[in-house]
């Protein structure tokens, strides 16, 4: 089964119509995943066989009348990671909390692996990490900047402090798939800097085209599946995902007295409330219970 990661910033001039036909064609391909649509663009992820993939993709770019092709990230899964084909209509694709910023129209320049590896070698260059703290936590580049966020929506802060303190310098922005440093280099821009570069794909790409001796990457990425994180060969790393507050958790924060499976973890537990806590684990022991007994239990991945 293939599973496909895309999005494009685009004029969509009527969001709901384009989703209900959009839904349509999805479930004729016999296709499951999400897709967001906004008057950005769209943004989704599909797995299914590749030909039904391709055929939809097809059909966006003709829609839409895009002047390039989707590519998207093809992947491989033993099973589908969806359980239905939901099509929604968002203010945003990737949610900044600034619609009105436009990547379609104005963007930093894409870069490929060697003008990426000499930008950010530059000790001129700011790099930054439009990715949340605790992905930033797993890994990143060498003298990347945290700008501490927990949500997306949080970076205009950051953004613009940084344009009040040092807008001449040149931006190379990254993130893991690239739609989010896309439309934040849309906001540099904005604000004034005038030399504002992305890497093209984002960091699964990087780790997918660089050579080895020539990888500037350190630790593991953060993704957003069932792996957590990849290491430098984009195999499954050493973390796993505290089920009560999704963040990732390395062999030592395991050991942790405040680590409860399900429960807990160092880095939630002093938000935790009695009650919240007593849901948890009962959560806990019916997902137990259902793995005793060979069945799926919904409450595996819902909060």
């Amino acid at each position: 089964m293939n599973v496909v990661s895309f999005y494009r910033f685009t004029d969509v001039e009527d969001p709901e119509k384009l989703r209900g036909r959009l839904q349509v064609e999805c479930e004729r391909g016999g296709l499951l995943g999400t897709i967001l649509v906004a008057g950005e663009g769209i943004n989704g992820t599909l797995a299914g066989s590749g030909d039904a993939v391709r055929s939809v993709l097809d059909w966006l770019e003709a829609t839409l009348a895009l002047a390039d092709p989707i590519e998207g990230r093809w992947t491989e899964a033993d099973e589908a990671p969806f359980r239905r084909m939901r099509v929604k209509v968002k203010q945003e694709i990737v949610t900044l909390g600034r619609p009105d910023i436009r990547p379609d129209k104005l963007t930093g320049k894409h870069v490929g692996v060697d003008e990426w590896n000499a930008l950010i070698s530059n000790p001129e260059t700011l790099v930054i990490d439009t990715r949340n703290h605790y992905e930033f936590e797993v890994g990143t580049f060498k003298y990347a900047i945290d700008p501490e966020t927990d949500s997306f929506r949080e970076f205009p802060d950051y953004a613009e402090k940084l344009a009040e303190a040092d807008r001449g310098r040149p931006l190379a922005m990254f993130c893991t798939g690239g739609i989010r440093c896309e439309k934040a280099t849309a906001l540099m821009l904005e604000l004034g800097f005038d030399e504002v570069y992305h890497l093209q794909g984002g960091i699964l790409k990087y780790l997918e085209d660089v050579d080895e001796d020539k990888n500037l990457w350190e630790g593991e990425c953060f993704v957003f599946d069932t792996r957590v994180a990849v290491d430098r060969d984009r195999a499954e790393g050493g973390y796993v995902q505290c089920h009560a507050c999704r963040r990732p958790l390395s062999s030592k924060e395991l050991e942790s007295p405040d680590y409860r499976e399900g429960v807990s973890c160092p880095k939630c537990v002093a938000s935790l409330d009695e009650a919240r806590a007593q849901r948890l684990e009962e959560r806990r022991k019916q997902v137990a219970l259902a793995e005793a007994r060979g069945e799926p239990h919904i409450g595996a991945k819902l909060d």
